[in-house]
């Protein structure tokens, strides 16, 4: 098993950063990593998430959702082919913040017989988590500055 995790202080209420986050049809406006994403935040739907992760090529996985909180957690789980082989699970956790702002937390845990091989590329996947949260934080932000 391998996890990572990335967070970030954003200067918007959880409800606001869960609207940008759930937004799936407007990723393309201002998501540099998840450039284009659909499906419902329904326990147990199927998401289309087209990924641009750095210095590699762009690919499209189709995760399940997992885990609704609205306005504090958000899961879904995808794997390579078959089970065991390379699971993946990640969780967008929100928390308030004194002073009305959110702190998101992704975490990603993966699993299966690939991870020890591919354990290079899932810790250079956090400068893509970083790269996700800090575009949300500036969407989040404008919006709640627009508001």
């Amino acid at each position: 098993m391998r996890e990572t995790a990335a967070w970030i202080d954003i200067g918007a209420p959880p409800a606001r950063v869960w609207e940008v986050l759930t937004d799936f049809g407007h990723y393309g406006d201002w998501n540099p990593f998840v450039r284009e994403a659909s499906g419902s935040v329904t326990v147990g739907a199927r998401l289309r998430l087209r990924t641009h992760p750095a210095g590699r090529r762009p690919r499209t996985v189709r995760p399940r959702v997992c885990a609704v909180v609205p306005g504090r957690e958000l899961g879904w789980r995808g794997r390579l082919l078959v089970p065991g082989l390379l699971d993946r699970e990640h969780r967008f956790v929100l928390t308030d913040l004194d002073g009305g702002g959110t702190r998101l937390v992704q975490h990603e845990r993966f699993t299966g017989v690939l991870v020890p091989l591919l354990r290079r590329r899932i810790l250079a996947g956090t400068g893509d988590l970083d790269t996700f949260n800090q575009a949300l934080r500036k969407r989040a932000e404008a919006v709640c500055a627009a508001a």
